[in-house]
């Protein structure tokens, strides 16, 4: 069994096919890759869950207990299981406090939408206007 093979051997697809497939496979694969929207900086900002309601407090608290520690992560595990911990009576009061941060964000964020969509007509108004001007003009030059 000198220079032989123990094992079978699979017969080769045609070079030019399997070139082809490798390419349709790349292709597929490295979409071109969108350009990101770009983000309003006067949009409101999502308000944050009961959980995070209550963070914000444990944190304080949790700091004051522990001011020589260092690491987030040790202080967002403590949080989470005391959250855990906590019956629903206990954390009603936190999401109320996030019901309420909600309301506001529904309100602040029809405003935002109105003065958008406003926006948007004006410009749209002022295109269209300036439209005009452009066809009374070229009607006025053909007048003279």
């Amino acid at each position: 069994m000198k220079g032989g093979r123990s094992k079978v051997e699979k017969p080769k697809p045609d070079n030019k096919l399997a070139a082809k497939r490798k390419v349709a496979d790349r292709a597929t694969k490295k979409a071109p890759k969108k350009a990101k929207a770009v983000k309003d900086p006067n949009k409101p900002k999502r308000p944050p869950s009961a959980f995070f309601v209550f963070m914000e407090e444990f944190r304080k608290q949790f700091n004051e207990k522990n001011p020589n520690n260092k690491s987030v992560s040790v202080v967002g595990k403590a949080g989470g299981d005391k959250w855990k911990s906590l019956s629903e009576a206990e954390k009603a009061p936190y999401v109320a406090k996030a019901n309420k941060l909600k309301s506001e964000y529904t309100k602040t964020m029809a405003a935002y939408n109105k003065k958008q969509s406003e926006g948007a007509h004006k410009a749209a108004e002022a295109e269209d206007e300036s439209d005009k001007s452009k066809s009374e003009e070229e009607d006025d030059d053909d007048d003279e």
